[in-house]
């Protein structure tokens, strides 16, 4: 009989881990989280402590049973949940349940789940982390106490059932003050002059003009402004001799990217994957908790993904050189390791993300896995080998050209020697028009060589407004402000997402929607410290530091929560009541004589609605323009293109309890209608039946969500329930369902018949 028990929160996970332990050694799983904050009301004890009401989740007491009853007859309960904060809650929860009084209890902390990691672990555990746990008690209260105070003031204010959070509100505030940046920008004309020039030798190359006598020309803050101005540089260049007065050459290293840490794995696998940051992290879940290799069994692949440093410890350092060194030679592999170095914020005690041994090549692997596990898994390799691999070498040149008194300048560079960038070469968020890694090589030049114009061609240009945030740039936003931390990041994209704050446009770019847009201004004009970017990066700072048991949870909620309290109260009695009287919009009301349409919002969407009303009852449907300007339609502005079927007449976009449709015009004689599709939304989920597709959220005919395979027809998978991109804690299926009802609350189960996985979970309004 075993001896002593492994507790890990996963079946997946204790089945790897199982395989690495003898028979002294029974290995169980706690399926998740046991213990929570309850998800019908607030849970803190304000007026004592902020004592966080912890319960056992309903639909976990019967696992909480068979875990005591494991526990009962062991010498020692070691317990094995991941190695962060949230890991740590679940550690400190289970040992406060199955646990009897004097049983020996101890942490297993797994970076890796490999068989030499799980080993040593055994050999050298560690006690529990009371810091650890308190910090993300902390967190769990802060979050509360934002969410579930501040929602309901958005219930009486605004629209019932919106949310705000700690962090997701501080997300849409960034997006919202970016779509503003947009909306206000007056693109300005400028011009740039590109001369084609040929030397002695061939090709022809060319040169942008930089200087008009002593003014330097950038195109950012010194341009050239319009046509005329630019007629003017051509004729004061026309029959100019064209002089080579500088040539320089240099020697321009290019050094590796670090290996991923979690929000750059996010990042890069959006740039080159097109995987959302909740796909991305359900992925590598799945690769580190172990994957099924044939004979060998479950092996953990990768280090664990939650992490924030680029540390990588010295025995894989060595091992990656190793490995260059045979494959590519020894020009390859710098003379020392490539060391990077962590921002302050980083838990050392982490690795980055990297495969768990060299053994698993790709290659090797590729039999075993799912197309997307082998493409997140190379993608992790490929970074993790490149970071220690030679810097790559070019040769740059700069060549000065004058013609009277305009200077123009050539540069190009060629690769000597690719380097790292033999194996990868990191993605872009936006393209600038000159790609660094293009080879442009010049023709043999020197110092007073004459050339000969070909060609002078003026282009005009505009200024382009700063560009909206995809989910990978948002998330190196929210990273380069501090503000939340890897295991947060995907939560956040998904929160905002499935809420009607934010919506991705064709390009995937986040745009808020003009109730976000609302939402913020209400919540910062009440709640400035809340919505304040560097004043959650402060909190967030202050979370570390009880982790690092530097501060007392208690004293910094308390710190924190007076303020918030006042601000509260007030917003109780100032904020502004939108779903009374609406949003002003200006414009005058067409059916009374000093009425204003007001932007109002019900149940089937956004209308405008009279400010005179009960005395008015006149309302209207709308649009916006370029700059979210609100431009209301008249009814015969809302008759389309499209011809009834039955009758012959044009039809007319009409809205109802379902949204939009089209209804014939010549109601209510024609009563024909038609539902307007909406756009598909991504889900970042794989199609399970073809593991092509993607699952996208559709619409029904009577506007009911629903979800199915990307490929429709060729797939015909479908579901009601929402999928979200998770694995499942009992059978590590890549994804759960979600489904919310007013008598069960929200709850997540595992799509496959054969698993019994089924929890109450709290509802994603409060998450972030």
């Amino acid at each position: 009989m075993a001896k002593n028990l492994v507790v890990v929160e996963s079946p997946a996970k204790a089945k790897t881990i199982g395989k690495y332990l003898g028979r002294d050694y029974q290995v169980k799983a706690s399926v998740g989280h046991i213990m929570d904050l309850p998800k019908n009301r607030l849970g803190v004890d304000i007026e004592h402590g902020f004592t966080a009401e912890y319960h056992v989740i309903q639909g976990k007491a019967k696992i909480v049973e068979e875990l005591r009853k494991a526990a009962k007859d062991k010498e020692t309960i070691y317990l094995a949940s991941d190695p962060d904060r949230e890991g740590e809650a679940i550690a400190w929860h289970v040992a406060e349940k199955i646990a009897p009084p004097g049983k020996r209890v101890k942490r297993l902390l797994l970076n890796e789940i490999t068989k030499k990691a799980v080993q040593e672990a055994i050999q050298n555990p560690a006690e529990l982390n009371r810091d650890l746990y308190e910090a993300q008690i902390a967190r769990r209260v802060l979050d509360r106490l934002v969410g579930y105070q501040l929602s309901p003031l958005l219930w009486k204010k605004v629209r019932r059932g919106l949310s705000a959070g700690r962090v997701q509100s501080v997300a849409v505030r960034i997006l919202t003050e970016r779509e503003r940046e947009i909306q206000a920008f007056v693109p300005e004309e400028y011009w740039s002059i590109i001369a084609t020039l040929e030397g002695q030798i061939p090709p022809p190359f060319e040169a942008r003009l930089v200087k008009v006598q002593e003014r330097r020309i950038d195109n950012k803050t010194v341009r050239i402004a319009n046509e005329t101005e630019a007629k003017e540089i051509l004729a004061h260049v026309e029959g100019a001799a064209w002089l080579v007065t500088k040539v320089e050459k240099r020697e321009r290293r290019r050094t590796p990217p670090p290996p991923f840490i979690t929000s750059r794995l996010q990042q890069e696998a959006a740039r080159k994957l097109g995987y959302s940051p909740a796909r991305t992290m359900s992925i590598a879940q799945r690769l580190y908790m172990g994957v099924e290799l044939g004979d060998e069994g479950a092996v953990g692949l990768i280090t664990y993904m939650r992490t924030d440093s680029p540390r990588i410890a010295p025995e894989m350092m060595e091992a990656a050189r190793a490995y260059l060194r045979e494959t590519y030679g020894d020009r390859y592999v710098p003379e020392r390791p490539n060391v990077y170095r962590s921002a302050k914020t980083a838990q050392e005690a982490h690795e980055a993300i990297r495969p768990t041994s060299l053994d698993y090549s790709p290659e090797r692997v590729a039999p075993y896995l799912s197309r997307e596990e082998l493409n997140l898994y190379t993608l992790i390799w490929h970074r993790f080998l490149a970071s220690q691999m030679a810097p790559a070498l070019f040769e740059q040149t700069s060549v000065e050209i004058t013609a009277n008194t305009c200077t123009f300048r050539a540069s190009g560079q060629v690769l000597r020697f690719d380097g790292f960038l033999r194996l990868y070469r990191e993605g872009q968020d936006d393209k600038t028009d000159e790609d660094e890694d293009e080879e442009t090589q010049l023709p043999p030049l020197r110092e007073g060589d004459r050339l000969r114009l070909l060609r002078l061609t003026p282009n005009q240009h505009f200024t382009q407004p700063p560009p909206r945030f995809t989910q990978a740039t948002l998330i190196k936003e929210l990273e380069e402000k501090g503000i939340g931390r890897p295991s947060t990041y995907a939560s956040i994209m998904e929160t905002i997402l499935n809420k009607e704050y934010v919506q991705e446009d064709e390009q995937r770019r986040l745009r808020p929607t003009p109730l976000g847009m609302l939402v913020t201004d209400l919540l910062v004009g009440s709640f400035p410290d809340i919505l304040n970017v560097e004043f959650t990066a402060g909190m967030e700072e202050m979370l570390d530091k009880i982790e690092e048991g530097q501060e007392d949870w208690r004293r910094a909620i308390e710190r924190f929560y007076r303020p918030f309290s006042a601000d509260l109260e007030r917003a109780e009695k100032e904020m502004r009541d939108v779903k009374g009287m609406g949003e002003p919009t200006g414009i005058a009301c067409a059916s009374c004589a000093d009425g204003e349409m007001m932007l109002r919002w019900g149940r089937n969407g956004e209308f405008l609605a009279c400010s005179n009303y009960p005395r008015c009852k006149a309302t209207s449907n709308f649009t916006r323009d370029g700059q979210g300007r609100i431009i209301a339609l008249e009814k015969e502005q809302l008759v389309t293109d499209e011809v009834c079927e039955k009758c012959g007449r044009p039809m007319q976009v009409r809205f109802g309890r379902y949204g939009k449709f089209l209804g014939c015009s010549g109601y209510p004689h024609c009563t024909n209608i038609r539902k307007q599709a909406k756009a598909a939304a991504a889900t970042g989920v794989t199609c399970p039946e073809c593991q092509q597709g993607e699952i996208q959220q559709k619409w029904s005919r009577r506007g009911k969500a629903f979800y199915s395979c990307s490929r429709y027809p060729a797939c015909a998978f479908a579901l009601w329930d929402r999928p979200v991109p998770e694995p499942c804690p009992k059978c590590h299926a890549p994804f759960v369902v979600e489904k919310t009802s007013k008598r069960a609350g929200t709850s997540r189960r595992c799509l496959r018949k054969e698993c019994d996985y089924q929890e109450a979970v709290e509802p994603v309004a409060e998450a972030g």
